[in-house]
């Protein structure tokens, strides 16, 4: 069984930076990994994600549109943590943010569902103030 835990959520002004970290322990079937957010304006899917793609039979990055640009996830296979790197924050960027693991393969063009994943963690809260 596989486990999740973030870390680096935190309060801080809009502009500013955070980097999200979601290490993983346990024996789990591997899969796709995603970030996803808890918040009054909820993504309708991830915020991102890492996957393998069905469409070039390689590796494909994910962004959800409002964040493209100003996310970059990121995997570290030697720490086993996946990371989110967050740079100009906005207010409505604010939620509780959470990791997702063993998640299917999907085409480019699929949005990534939290359902889809058999694993996730507990969360860690961003508060983004303007």
């Amino acid at each position: 069984q596989v486990q999740l835990v973030e870390s680096g959520g935190g309060s801080v002004e809009a502009g500013k930076s955070l980097r999200l970290s979601c290490t993983v322990s346990g024996s789990g079937r591997g899969g796709s990994m995603a970030w996803f957010r808890q918040s009054l304006q909820p993504e309708r899917g991830a915020v991102a994600a890492l996957y393998t793609s069905l469409t070039t039979r390689g590796a494909g990055t994910y962004y959800a549109d409002s964040v493209k640009g100003r996310f970059t996830i990121s995997k570290d296979n030697a720490k086993n943590t996946m990371y989110l790197q967050m740079n100009s924050l906005k207010p409505e960027d604010t939620g509780t943010y959470y990791c997702a693991a063993e998640g299917p393969y999907y085409h480019d063009t699929d949005v990534p569902m939290a359902p889809d994943f058999g694993a996730r963690g507990q969360g860690t809260q961003v508060t983004v103030s303007s």
